[in-house]
C-alpha cells in the first residue's frame, strides 16, 4: 500500500475516533438534517425493543403489516405520454426506485394520483408522519428546515420517498410558491406494488430454472439458493456476451430480450438460433469444464440472470452429486403457551404480584425503581422474587418487560409481540436470553426474563470506542451460536446490532429482543421492511424478498462495527446509508487485521447466496474461517472458557452496568381487544 495513502487512512480513522468522544450524550436530540425528503424513523421500537435514542444511531424500522383486504385495489390512473414519461424518468433516477425492474415500473407509474397546491399551501409539514412520495409536474416548491431555506424543487424533483419504505417523520417543510401540481403515491401502494411484483417475478424466474436440464432434481430451496447467487446483468444491443473459445465462467437465463447464437465455420460467422426470454445459455462449458463452443451476442438489450461457474457446480446434480448441505428438517410449529412457567425447584407458578421491584440505592434516583431500558412499547425494570424458604438477601433478580397494550394495538404489532413470546418459551441456548414466565393485565403484557447483569454491549462499545480483536471474536462466536440455534428452529432473527446483545455475569453474550424475529421455511422469502437503518442488507432495500441471509450480513456489519467503533454503512442521512448499502462498497481501516477483513468482507457479500453461512457449508464455513482460529467452539459451547468480555464489567450493585431512567408516572389506557388471551 502507497505510504501516503496509508497516513491518509490513519489519519481518517483517528479523526472518527476522536469525534467520537465528542458525540452528544445519550438521550440528546440529534442535529437537524438537511435533504429534503428525507426522514427519520418513527420513535417506534419493536416489542422488546430496550433502549432510548442513542448517539447517532437510526431509530429501528418495525415491520408494517399491509391492508391487503378484498375491498382494497391499487390506484391506475390514465395518464399522458408526458406525465407518464415524467414519472418514469424520476422513478429511474432514484436511488430507490431505479432498482425496481421493467415489470413493477409501468404499475408503479399507473399508481401515482394526481394532487394540486395553491401558492402558499404546505404540502409537508415537519414533524409530520409521512404517508406519500411526491412527483413534482408542474410549478415550484420551497423546502425550509426550523424556518430555514434549503432548496426549491421543480418539475421532475421528487421528495417524501422514505414514507413509502416505512413509516418515518417528516424533517423538513415542503411550500408551494406556485400553483402545483405534484404526482403521488402512498406507502400501502407503493409496497404493495414492489411486493406482488418480486414474488411474481421471482416464481416466474424459478420456474424457467426449474426447466433448465442441469438443474433439474434440485429441491425448490436448492434452486432458491442458486438464484440468490445469481446477479442480473444487461447488456445492449450488439453487445458481445459469450465469446468462442473462452474459458466458461458463467451460466446465463434470459429474462428479456433476444439473443444471437453463432459459430465460427472455416472463418466466417454461422447463424445456430435466437434465444428468447426463459431460454438459457452457457452451462455446457461450466459441466464439461471445456471452453465455449459458441458466441452468444445481445440483438437488442438483453437482461439476464447471471450465474457464477462456482455457484452453478456447487448445486448442480451434473456437477455435484451433494444436496445443499445448510437444508436444515422442518422445525415443529411454534407454541403460544407457556403461560404459568416454573422455576427450576420451585412448587407453584409465578405470579405478577409474587414480584417486587429492586429500588436504587444511590445517586438522584435513590429510592426508586430500577429501570433496566426504555423503548417505544414500554419498559423493562429489575425486580426480585424472593424463594420460599431463602435466606434474606437471597432473592433471584429478573428483568420484567412491560409492554403497552394500546400501542401494541396502535402500531399493530400484536403478531410480532406473540412472536417474540413463542420463540422466548421455545428456545432453550445459552446464548438466548430465557424467558421464566408471561403476565397480562388490562395495560400491559409482561415478559419475565432472565437478568444479564452486564448490560448491553452497546454501552460497552460506547465507552471503549472499539472492541479488542479477542474481545470482538469472542462476541461474534456467542452469536454465531445463536444463530445457529435459531436456523435449526427456522426462526430468522433479523435485528442483530450490539444494543440486542447482553452480558450476563461472566461476560457471556446473551441475544435479546425478538419483535423481528420471523418464522420461515427453506426457500421461503418474507418481503417485510425491517431492521435498522445501518444493518438492512441490500435485498431488503432492493424488494427481493429475503430469508436466513439477512442474519449473516448483519453479522459482517456486527463485526465491523465491533472492531472499528462504527458501521461500514454510516451516514446522518438514512438515503446515504441506503446508497452505500446498495453499493456495496465500504474500506476497512489499516489496523484491522486481515482475517477479520475477510470475515467481513465474506460475510457482507451483496448477493445472499454468496454469503458466509449461507452457502453449501452452512454456518459451518463461519466457524471454520481463520478469523475463529485461537477459538475452541467446544468449550464456547459448554461455556467453559474465561470471556475476555469480564474487563468491560463494572462491579458495583446489580445495576451498575446499566443507564439509569425513570418511570413515567402517567398509566396507559386500557386495552380489551383480547389479542393477548394466551399470555
Amino acid at each position: 500500500m502507497d505510504l501516503r495513502l496509508r497516513e491518509l487512512r490513519l489519519q481518517e480513522e483517528k479523526a472518527f475516533l476522536e469525534s467520537m468522544a465528542l458525540t452528544p450524550p445519550e438521550g440528546d436530540p440529534e442535529p437537524a438534517r438537511e435533504l429534503v425528503g428525507e426522514e427519520s424513523p418513527r420513535d417506534q421500537s419493536p416489542p422488546g425493543e430496550e433502549e432510548a435514542r442513542r448517539g447517532s444511531r437510526g431509530q429501528a424500522i418495525v415491520p408494517e403489516p399491509l391492508d391487503t383486504g378484498d375491498d382494497w385495489q391499487v390506484p391506475c390512473v390514465p395518464k399522458s405520454p408526458r406525465d407518464a414519461s415524467l414519472i418514469l424518468e424520476a422513478v429511474k433516477r432514484n436511488e430507490f426506485l431505479r432498482c425496481l425492474g421493467d415489470g413493477q415500473s409501468q404499475p408503479l407509474v399507473e399508481s401515482f394520483t394526481p394532487k394540486q397546491c395553491q401558492p402558499g399551501e404546505t404540502v409537508v409539514a415537519e414533524g409530520d408522519d409521512g404517508h406519500h412520495m411526491y412527483i413534482v409536474a408542474e410549478g415550484e416548491l420551497c423546502v425550509t428546515q426550523k424556518g430555514r431555506h434549503l432548496r426549491q424543487l421543480l418539475p421532475g424533483d421528487v421528495f417524501g420517498e422514505l414514507a413509502v419504505l416505512y413509516h418515518c417523520q417528516r424533517t423538513a417543510t415542503v411550500t408551494a410558491r406556485t400553483g402545483v401540481q405534484l404526482w403521488a403515491i402512498d406507502r400501502q401502494a407503493y409496497r404493495t406494488i414492489v411486493t406482488e411484483s418480486a414474488k411474481r417475478r421471482r416464481a416466474q424466474v424459478l420456474a424457467g430454472l426449474r426447466g433448465v436440464k442441469p438443474l433439474q432434481g434440485l429441491s425448490d430451496a436448492a434452486l432458491s439458493q442458486l438464484l440468490d447467487s445469481a446477479e442480473e446483468r444487461t447488456f445492449a444491443p450488439n453487445e458481445l456476451i459469450i465469446q468462442e473459445g473462452d474459458e466458461g465462467r458463467t451460466f446465463f437465463f434470459v429474462l428479456s430480450g433476444q439473443v444471437e447464437v453463432t459459430r465460427n465455420v472455416d472463418g466466417q460467422e454461422e447463424f445456430i438460433r435466437v434465444l428468447k426470454g426463459g431460454d438459457h445459455f452457457g452451462e455446457l462449458a461450466l459441466i464439461r469444464n471445456i471452453r465455449r463452443t459458441a458466441s452468444c451476442r445481445a440483438l437488442e438489450e438483453v437482461t439476464c440472470i447471471a450465474i457464477a461457474k462456482e455457484d452453478f457446480q456447487e448445486l448442480s446434480p451434473m456437477c455435484a452429486p451433494r444436496e445443499l448441505e445448510a437444508t436444515v428438517p422442518e422445525a415443529p410449529p411454534l407454541s403460544e403457551t407457556g403461560r404459568g412457567s416454573l422455576l427450576e425447584g420451585a412448587s407453584a407458578p409465578l405470579r405478577l404480584q409474587d414480584l417486587e421491584a429492586v429500588l436504587y440505592e444511590d445517586g438522584e434516583h435513590r429510592g426508586r425503581p430500577v429501570v433496566l431500558g426504555t423503548g417505544g412499547f414500554g419498559t423493562v425494570e429489575l425486580v426480585r422474587s424472593a424463594e420460599e424458604g431463602a435466606p434474606p438477601g437471597e432473592e433471584r433478580l429478573f428483568a420484567l418487560k412491560r409492554l403497552r397494550k394500546d400501542h401494541v394495538v396502535q402500531k399493530r404489532q400484536q403478531e410480532h409481540v406473540l412472536m417474540e413470546k413463542a420463540v422466548l418459551l421455545r428456545s432453550r441456548c445459552p446464548f438466548i436470553v430465557r424467558v421464566f414466565a408471561t403476565f397480562r393485565d388490562s395495560r400491559h403484557v409482561y415478559l419475565l426474563l432472565e437478568f444479564c447483569q452486564g448490560g448491553e454491549l452497546w454501552a460497552k462499545l460506547r465507552e471503549v470506542r472499539c472492541f479488542s480483536e479477542p474481545v470482538a471474536v469472542f462476541c461474534s462466536a456467542c452469536v454465531v451460536e445463536a444463530l445457529d440455534y435459531l436456523h435449526a428452529q427456522g426462526i430468522v432473527y433479523r435485528d442483530l446490532k450490539p444494543e440486542n446483545l447482553m452480558l450476563d455475569a461472566q461476560g457471556y453474550i446473551k441475544l435479546v429482543d425478538f419483535g423481528f424475529a420471523k418464522a420461515l421455511k427453506r426457500g421461503e422469502k418474507t418481503y417485510s421492511f425491517c431492521g435498522t437503518p445501518e444493518y438492512l442488507a441490500p435485498e431488503i432495500l432492493r424488494h427481493e424478498g429475503h430469508d436466513f441471509a439477512v442474519d449473516f450480513w448483519t453479522l459482517g456489519v456486527l463485526i465491523f462495527e465491533m472492531l472499528v467503533g462504527r458501521p461500514p454503512f454510516h451516514s446522518a442521512e438514512p438515503q446515504k446509508i441506503y446508497s452505500k448499502i446498495m453499493d456495496g462498497v465500504f474500506s476497512f481501516p489499516v489496523f484491522v487485521s486481515e482475517a477479520a477483513c475477510s470475515i467481513v468482507a465474506k460475510l457482507c457479500r451483496r448477493r445472499p447466496g454468496q454469503r458466509l453461512g449461507n452457502t453449501s457449508g452452512g454456518i459451518r464455513a463461519i466457524r471454520k474461517h481463520r478469523w475463529f482460529s485461537s477459538l475452541s467452539w467446544k468449550k464456547l459451547a459448554l461455556r467453559q472458557m474465561e470471556a475476555p468480555t469480564t474487563v468491560l464489567l463494572k462491579q458495583g450493585p446489580p445495576y451498575a452496568n446499566f443507564k439509569r431512567f425513570s418511570l413515567s408516572p402517567q398509566l396507559p389506557e386500557e386495552e380489551f381487544s383480547g389479542w393477548d388471551e394466551d399470555f
